[in-house]
């Protein structure tokens, strides 16, 4: 299955799915910024990778605005050379708009992992001959007030009935790519992957999130994900 046709399924499997309160808004990327999101996989997510480093789901000044994971926008027109369009979504909220590469608030988590590689390997090229990065799943979810609410915040019912998708695109993603190490950022994407692939010759590690909200992330978090990749035995 192409890229393309696995992309698609995936979005018209999650956005056929009703979330209730106190979800109020809903951002499908592979909706609205579909044409940047291929353009990252055809620019750099060709096989075969040594690892794919695994995302919990789009942040609301990263994905959502550029179609990239973990897309700051610096390092996705700057780093990444991808000057890419974006829509806009058919329910915007107001408190949280799309300006696509407009955009002026900086997504922390992706600045430090996309400026990690930046510093280690140089150019794009270096760091995706060897890895990808994916999110396990495609939506952002708002609260009345504009709050982000993830995933694993939602109600068990509706967490049952996104999972299973992502599950499924999750195995696409690792079959395309052609790779037996899925590293999930932060413990969720690592618990989903491990659920996904348990019994299966595809190994999971995980990273610690370089979220501001992880007090080990602000005290280095370039340093601390080479250690963690150096301990699992990933060369870098």
């Amino acid at each position: 299955m192409n890229i393309e046709k696995i992309l698609a399924e995936l979005s018209r499997s999650v956005g056929e799915i009703d979330f209730d309160d106190p979800v109020h808004t809903v951002y499908n990327p592979l909706g609205y910024a579909l044409q940047a999101h291929l353009a990252f996989w055809k620019r750099f997510g060709k096989p075969k990778k040594e690892a794919v480093f695994l995302g919990m789901n789009p942040g609301p000044w990263g994905m959502a605005q550029t179609g990239v994971p973990f897309g700051e926008v610096a390092a996705v027109r700057g780093w990444m050379g991808l000057e890419v369009e974006v829509g806009k979504p058919p329910n915007e909220h107001p408190k949280r708009p799309v300006m696509g590469l407009d955009c002026t608030r900086s997504e922390v988590s992706g600045g430090r992992l996309w400026g990690w590689a930046n510093a280690r390997f140089g150019a794009p090229e270096d760091f995706f001959s060897r890895f990808f990065v994916v999110n396990y799943c495609p939506l952002i979810f708002l609260e009345e007030s504009g709050r982000n609410r993830t995933p694993d915040k939602l109600n068990v019912a509706k967490r049952q009935e996104l999972f299973a998708p992502c599950d499924e695109a999750l195995k696409r993603y690792v079959d395309y790519l052609e790779t037996k190490l899925v590293i999930g950022v932060g413990r969720f994407a690592a618990e989903r992957a491990l659920s996904v692939f348990e019994g299966s010759d595809v190994r999971v590690e995980r990273v610690s999130h370089p979220s501001p909200a992880n007090p080990a992330a602000n005290r280095g978090w370039a340093a601390l994900v080479e250690r963690e990749l150096e301990a699992m035995g990933v060369k870098i």
